[in-house]
């Protein structure tokens, strides 16, 4: 499929997943994008930040700028912003979901409102791909002070251990539901997912649903208290992007991101890294023990910028590239494919072993950085040949390329932003090396 044909589709998807209206409770119009139609009914958080870049790939600046502003529609005062924003929509996709609900809610559990759990933070590399693309400056001007309550929020609420990385409460905070990595966590015989696992998932929002969701008392509780690879990578990039948004209308505070994004940084390092295995972990408790299970977020923090380069490459070396782990026909999957708990196929326990889109934007970006022209290629046709074969889905099998969950979407528009980052690429590329062949004209005729 040729680039233009990939662009209609993309459209086709995300304007038949498209949702527009107003709220009399909340007294507001909103505008989002539904992952899918059929399955999926809500505004998510991060599924947002995605259709932002794949808007303003598809030229629908305004469409992203009217999604992201309802994004923050119903932020509370104090910052926060839920993982699900229930649009004139309450009834949950799944009966369990309601304990992703505080108690205080009431009676406003019947009217337009957000849950109470949260998603990765990609909110600010969301305004600065705006940003960057419409040059809007009373736009930046407008949102950027919701983000700032935002990440004051977070560092206020989450960071349990005064040590700058963030923790979760709940798997379902990761956007990685069922992560394999949360068995030891939940007390579940690491291997294959059953009813048992669900259960005991879905009772980690039972308890935070009986505590009002109050923070003190469940990070005392410890019963999931979980620093995530993935969720902290995405976090230290948006302190860098807040910072960068900063500085760019020169506003003081761009240097106290920075400083934050180093400190995590090197936090990150120190607690996550692993020298032995050449891997970044989760961790879980107050001790901080990491979780040695092969997931695709251990190698996730090479994205960081200033992130040791020795490191970078044992892990890209030892994991990403290793067959008996993550590199498929199809990449990337989400687990290693040794693991016990390893499921390529359909489930509703997702995340333990199918390749997601997501995987392979965000690591596209750290192969271009590398100058590996040829694996950045490799991501970007993979998603091509998933779409081909098997449609806009959910998840895919790594081995085979079929298609699984829901139809019709979203994710798979990321590969046009993918393919605008390779061209600008090879744009900066070709430039620097007509500059240099100017260069090296000149010299000669100096000479």
């Amino acid at each position: 499929m040729d680039k233009k044909k990939l662009k209609e589709k993309v459209t086709e998807v995300i304007f038949e997943n498209l949702i527009q209206g107003y709220s009399e409770s909340q007294d507001t119009s909103y505008t989002f994008i539904k992952p899918s139609k059929k399955f999926y009914s809500y505004q998510y958080f991060w599924d947002t930040c995605f259709h932002i870049y794949i808007l303003c790939a598809i030229g629908e600046t305004g469409l992203a700028k009217d999604c992201f502003r309802t994004q923050f529609a119903m932020q509370s005062e104090n910052g926060f912003v839920g993982h699900i924003h229930y649009w004139n929509n309450v009834m949950p996709a799944r009966i369990t979901d309601i304990f992703q609900n505080r108690i205080g809610l009431g009676r406003k559990l019947v009217q337009s409102h957000m849950s109470s759990l949260i998603q990765p933070p990609l909110i600010a590399q969301a305004l600065q791909k705006i940003w960057e693309t419409t040059k809007d400056e009373d736009y930046l001007r407008e949102m950027l002070p919701k983000l700032k309550l935002y990440f004051e929020w977070l560092a206020k609420n989450r960071d349990f251990d005064d040590d700058g990385l963030i923790s979760i409460i709940s798997p379902f905070e990761s956007g990685m539901d069922w992560k394999a990595s949360y068995d030891p966590v939940v007390n579940f015989h690491h291997g294959k997912a059953n009813k048992k696992l669900f259960w005991k998932m879905v009772g980690i929002d039972y308890r935070n649903f009986w505590r009002d969701y109050d923070h003190e008392k469940i990070a005392k509780r410890d019963k999931f208290r979980v620093k995530d690879a993935g969720f902290n990578t995405v976090y230290i990039q948006n302190l860098r992007a807040m910072g960068k948004l900063c500085e760019d209308i020169g506003d003081e505070d761009s240097r106290l991101y920075q400083k934050r994004f180093e400190q995590v940084r090197k936090t990150m390092i120190e607690k996550m890294y692993d020298e032995e295995d050449k891997a970044f972990y989760d961790l879980y408790g107050k001790n901080d023990e990491k979780i040695k299970i092969l997931t695709a977020t251990i190698f996730f923090p090479v994205i960081i910028e200033g992130m040791p380069e020795e490191i970078c490459q044992d892990i890209i070396k030892n994991h990403f590239f290793n067959k008996e782990e993550f590199h498929t026909e199809y990449p990337v999957p989400s687990l290693s494919i040794n693991d016990p708990a390893f499921n390529p196929g359909q489930s509703m326990y997702i995340w333990r072993g199918p390749t997601w889109i997501f995987n392979n934007w965000f690591m596209h970006q750290f192969f271009l950085e590398q100058g590996n022209e040829e694996e950045a290629k490799h991501l970007i046709d993979a998603i091509k040949k998933l779409i081909d074969k098997s449609g806009f889905r959910e998840y895919y099998n790594p081995f085979t390329g079929e298609g699984y969950g829901a139809h019709n979407f979203t994710w798979g528009g990321l590969v046009l932003d993918m393919i605008h980052r390779d061209e600008e690429y090879k744009k900066k590329k070709s430039g620097k090396s007509e500059g240099s062949n100017q260069s090296k004209e000149s010299n000669k005729k100096a000479g």
